[in-house]
């Protein structure tokens, strides 16, 4: 839908090479959710979006392809900035919610089996430990972990 057949397929892989026990139509089905992330994001800077966990990964995968991931930036209007970092702890229920609105105004539903809290990998475990970027997402707070005075 964004990217070529090509592209998308070499995504795929991308995730399935940093995930060896995932199925290819999984690894698909993360690759899709990303890419609506990306456009959400680019189409609404500064409105406070994030990826769940297991859309990262797809995150990841797009981003590792540079030179396309710049491409469909540029197409989207705004490049998208990925700063890692990942602490469960600083997680605001209501992100992912806003994120899927904002997918579905662009005109596609959200798989909400990929949208889960950072803990939920009920579909699919990823190796993606990050969850946020600040350019597109809300600033967040750190909490005190717990045990922690």
């Amino acid at each position: 839908m964004l990217i070529t057949d090509e592209r998308f397929t070499s995504c795929r892989s991308t995730v399935m090479d940093a995930n060896p026990d995932m199925s290819e139509e999984m690894a698909g089905r993360i690759v899709d959710e990303a890419l609506k992330f990306v456009a959400a994001c680019a189409t609404n800077p500064g409105v406070g979006l994030a990826p769940s966990r297991i859309v990262d990964e797809g995150w990841h995968a797009l981003i590792l392809h540079t030179a396309m991931y710049a491409e469909l930036c540029e197409s989207l209007g705004s490049f998208v900035h990925h700063f890692p970092g990942y602490d469960p702890t600083s997680y605001d229920p209501p992100i992912l919610d806003r994120t899927r609105e904002k997918i579905a105004e662009l005109g596609w539903e959200a798989d909400a089996g990929l949208w889960g809290p950072p803990s939920d990998e009920t579909l699919a475990s990823v190796a993606a430990k990050c969850q946020h970027a600040p350019e597109c997402t809300i600033v967040i707070t750190p909490k005190p972990k717990p045990g922690v005075a």
